[in-house]
């Protein structure tokens, strides 16, 4: 059954989901400054990369629960949802600019062209920043509907490079478990949209032959 919230109920569930979406970074920061972490460093630096692939698969979920429940209002909370997963893809990289490298430029530069799960990653970061710049709507109309959504497209290459990184960070701790289920998820989400593009020039192509009249001889 098609869920229609009214536009003050939407604006409410925009409200709800943002508050929801910021209670991770809320608990990083009061654990942090009350000095009830161990390893602080370490935790913020998990934590950061574990919440921007959570995002980056619940942003991607949108478009298959959209169809699947045809709540078409779920579309206006992809936006929200791909900006925060790049939020804490920022914190990610800037944990490991700052207390990795102390801002120095060029040992980080040094260290992202020797480790390939870091290099990986930074790629993974670098492509998410155009996607963070041109999702607003002045800038859809900018750069117009169909550029606008190549562009944003590389968030089918994003999302791999970012679960590759993450495999990567584990396997020195031979902990394939959670970079398993990502991967899983994530083809999962991609194999769904694959199969959406193969129907849409299914019935593309049927209606086109609908449409053609047949010739009498």
């Amino acid at each position: 059954m098609a869920l229609n919230p009214t536009p003050k109920q939407l604006s409410l569930v925009k409200s709800l989901v943002f508050l929801l979406a910021l209670i991770p970074f809320v608990r990083m920061v009061w654990l942090t400054y009350t000095g009830q972490l161990v390893e602080p460093l370490e935790f913020i630096t998990r934590g950061t990369g574990d919440w921007t692939l959570y995002f980056l698969c619940i942003s991607l979920a949108v478009t298959p629960l959209r169809r699947f429940t045809q709540w078409n209002w779920l579309i206006k909370l992809r936006r929200m949802l791909g900006l925060f997963a790049f939020f804490y893809a920022a914190l990610h990289f800037t944990t490991f600019l700052w207390f990795d490298h102390f801002f120095d430029l060029q040992e980080m530069w040094k260290d992202v062209l020797k480790r390939p799960f870091i290099t990986v990653g930074f790629i993974a970061f670098v492509l998410l920043i155009p996607l963070a710049v041109t999702s607003t709507n002045s800038m859809v109309k900018r750069l117009g509907g169909k550029r606008w959504q190549w562009l944003h497209r590389l968030i089918y290459i994003i999302a791999p490079l970012g679960i590759l990184h993450f495999w990567w960070m584990k396997a020195g701790k031979h902990n394939f478990a959670q970079p398993i289920l990502f991967g899983s998820i994530v083809a999962l989400l991609l194999l769904m949209r694959v199969v959406f593009a193969w129907n849409k020039r299914v019935k593309t192509a049927r209606a086109a032959h609908a449409a053609t009249p047949v010739r009498s001889v």
